[in-house]
């Protein structure tokens, strides 16, 4: 432990940039050998210049003991560039973060699965849906979720993940004693127990807004592929989307209304060459092959993004279906009906806020009472 204050020491040299701080790594050898060096030893490193000296000639360890202090009070597990089990996928981007903090267990993921599941915080009823389902199908299938913990798509996305069943990792810009946003408390926890939440930010640090373009990097770094669900032009998703090009991986977009600004940018990464996706199976299909043992006996969903039915029942009377049914799973089968409605036409007809109009259409759908079809509208089946 006593080595790691020097990781943070190197980690708080603002100015240094993580690119200089590896070629540091990777000229001394580690993190206390660069503490230890001296002026002339740092000019010696390709890319060092006389003002980076200066910072690096800065020895006090005061933050750097407060750091190890907060880490070991707040139960945070530690994981820094040059450890074993430290993500070769994200050791090898262009800007790898010094240092990783952690809650939960972080599995060993540059042999398996993973995809980054981003979308905008304002998104629609329907992008709820769908990102839910879309985590719920890929974890499913074996494949490791890895989302940003933000309210919207990435909210959604890890709640069907966690149900899925595989780990799930979720990369946050704060703090790891900083819930962000703060209404995700259980869910970050949720996550915690089923995989890892991370951060490359001390405890204490806020959520600032320059934070979060900085973790996009690092959903991309440890993903094998991106789905971006619902985008506006300017979306922190778009950047992800981008950090994930230049890094070699692959990046795919729902299509989206042409005439809906939540969907201008998925669409325009479209136009850009991304791989297009009607469902979760088409991103399944597309790793299958490449993970045959980690996917091989899950279940393919083929073309329709909807939840497993363990209850399936048989055609049933609206009237006998209502007379099973109380609360807001009734308001909803009615407002259906002998009808085809969409998220939002059924949030309009009950009256009834989003995300009880679309918890109630899980369970109904669960116990084999409602089905989607492949343009998102509901039915009683």
């Amino acid at each position: 432990m006593s080595s790691l204050k020097y990781w943070f020491w190197l980690a708080e040299r603002k100015g240094i940039g993580l690119v200089r701080a590896k070629a540091l790594i990777d000229h001394f050898g580690s993190a206390e050998r660069v503490y230890n060096a001296d002026e002339r030893d740092y000019l010696a490193v390709e890319g060092i210049k006389q003002t980076d000296v200066k910072i690096l000639m800065q020895k006090e360890l005061g933050t750097a003991n407060k750091i190890l202090s907060d880490c070991a009070e707040s139960g945070s597990k530690i994981m820094t560039l040059n450890d074993s089990n430290y993500p070769e996928c994200l050791r090898n981007i262009y800007d790898p973060p010094l240092i990783l903090y952690m809650k939960g267990n972080l599995p060993y993921i540059d042999d398996e699965p993973v995809v980054g599941v981003v979308g905008t915080r304002k998104c629609t009823p329907y992008g709820i849906t769908t990102a839910e389902n879309v985590g719920y199908e890929l974890s499913k299938n074996g494949i490791i979720v890895v989302t940003g913990l933000a309210k919207g798509v990435d909210t959604a996305a890890t709640r069907g993940a966690l149900r899925g069943g595989s780990s799930v990792i979720g990369v946050i810009g704060s703090g790891l004693d900083i819930v962000y946003p703060p209404g995700n408390k259980e869910l970050f926890d949720d996550v915690a127990c089923k995989g890892a939440v991370i951060s490359e930010y001390p405890p204490g640090t806020p959520p600032l807004p320059e934070n979060f373009p900085m973790r996009n990097r690092i959903i991309s770094g440890l993903s094998r592929g991106v789905a971006v669900i619902e985008a506006p032009k300017k979306s922190g998703a778009l950047i992800t989307a981008a950090r994930a090009l230049e890094q070699g991986r692959d990046v795919f977009a729902l299509p989206g209304n042409v005439d809906a600004i939540t969907c201008e940018g998925s669409n325009a990464l479209l136009r850009e060459g991304a791989i297009p996706f009607l469902s979760a199976g088409d991103i399944i299909d597309e790793y299958i092959e490449l993970y045959p043992e980690k996917m091989s006996g899950k279940e393919n969903s083929k073309r329709k993004i909807s939840f497993d039915n363990t209850s399936k029942v048989d055609y049933i009377d609206l009237g006998n279906l209502l007379g099973l049914l109380d609360g807001d799973e009734k308001a909803i089968a009615k407002s259906i009906g002998h009808n085809f409605l969409l998220v939002d036409e059924i949030i309009l007809e009950t009256g009834l806020p989003a995300q009880k109009v679309l918890s109630s259409l899980t369970i109904l759908e669960l116990n084999g009472y409602v089905s989607r079809d492949n343009s998102g509208r509901w039915q009683l089946q």
